[in-house]
C-alpha cells in the first residue's frame, strides 16, 4: 500500500535548519501501516534534507561546512543568468539531495538513537515549503 502525506514548512531561508522528526514520525503512525519505508522529499531546487544528531553545535558546524563549500559571497554563473543573488543555495541543496529514505518497523521510524531528520532550507529569503511523505508498507 502506498500513502502520501505532505508537511508544511515557513522557513527563514539562509540555511535554515528544521528539525521535522516528528511530523514524519506523526505521518508513518498515521498511516496505519506496520512495516515499510517513508520518502521524504522536498518540491524546489533550494532545500535539501538528512539526518543529524540534532543539537546546536552540530547546527551551527553544518552551517559553517555549507558556507566553506558553496560560499554565499562567492562567483556564481546562476546570479548572472538570473540576477537572484541564490546561485550557492542551489549548489548547496545539489550537494546535500532532495529526498532520504527511512525504513520504519512495528510502525516506528528505525533511527538511530540521537538521529534525526531535518530540512535545511538555503534559500537567500523566507520560504513556504512542501514536504512529501511518501509512505509504502505493508
Amino acid at each position: 500500500m502506498v500513502k502520501t502525506k505532505h508537511i508544511k514548512l515557513k522557513s527563514k531561508g539562509e540555511t535554515d535548519i528544521i528539525n521535522i522528526t516528528s511530523e514524519v514520525e506523526n505521518a508513518v503512525g498515521g498511516a496505519k501501516l506496520k512495516n515499510g519505508t517513508v520518502t521524504v522529499f522536498v518540491s524546489g531546487a533550494t532545500g535539501g534534507l538528512t539526518t543529524v544528531e540534532y543539537e546546536p553545535g552540530l547546527v551551527s558546524d553544518l552551517k559553517m561546512a555549507f558556507e566553506k563549500l558553496a560560499p554565499r559571497d562567492g562567483k556564481y554563473a546562476h546570479n548572472e543568468r538570473w540576477h537572484d543573488g541564490n546561485g550557492f543555495s542551489h549548489v548547496r541543496a545539489s550537494l546535500l539531495g532532495p529526498s532520504i529514505t527511512v525504513p520504519f518497523s512495528s510502525g516506528k521510524l528505525t533511527l538511530g538513537t540521537w538521529q534525526q531528520i531535518i530540512f535545511i532550507d538555503f534559500d537567500n529569503r523566507p520560504r513556504t515549503r512542501d514536504i512529501v511523505l511518501q509512505i509504502i508498507g505493508e
